[in-house]
């Protein structure tokens, strides 16, 4: 009988724990349900997660794809920029002893690249000169003047500083 007793103590006991361990699997069970319904919620209005997913990943990719274009366009814009009026050099100086203040000017207009032009323009009391001088590369296929080279100075000096 004792035998019989500690037989039924020990089934008791697989019993309880067996109860006990269905209860555990069935809370882990309810979160689970729950973080699944937490991550359908995030996807939208889905009602399956492999959906989100799908959803999310097609974003993802049309957003690439956006980035991909705008690279391209940002080099577009880029490469047109250094050919634009990046570089303006200004010079004032008096050209001859009898004109009062600084009435003569240098000015120099170039790209990102160093090709435009210089122009100066020299008063004098009479009359004024007005003369325009090719540049490529920061070097004119003119004779430029001390103030006109000071001008391309100043201009080549405004493009290095915006960079």
């Amino acid at each position: 009988m004792t035998a019989l007793l500690i037989w039924a103590v020990a089934l008791t006991i697989l019993v309880i724990i067996g109860i006990v361990w269905v209860l555990d699997l069935q809370s882990r069970l309810r979160q689970l349900q729950d973080r699944y319904k937490n991550a359908c919620a995030v996807g939208g209005d889905d009602a399956n997660l492999g959906i989100a997913v799908d959803n999310l990943a097609a974003r993802l990719a049309e957003t690439n794809a956006r980035t991909e274009r705008l690279v391209a366009r940002t080099e577009q814009v880029d490469a047109a920029l250094t050919r634009t009026l990046q570089g303006v050099g200004l010079v004032r100086f008096r050209a001859f002893e009898d004109t009062g203040g600084d009435q003569s000017f240098a000015l120099a207009l170039t790209d990102g690249e160093g090709n435009g032009a210089v122009i100066s323009a020299l008063y004098g009391r009479d009359a004024t000169r007005v003369y325009a001088k090719p540049v490529k590369g920061w070097l004119s296929s003119k004779a430029l003047g001390a103030e006109e080279e000071q001008a391309l100075a100043e201009a080549r000096d405004n493009i290095v500083q915006q960079r």
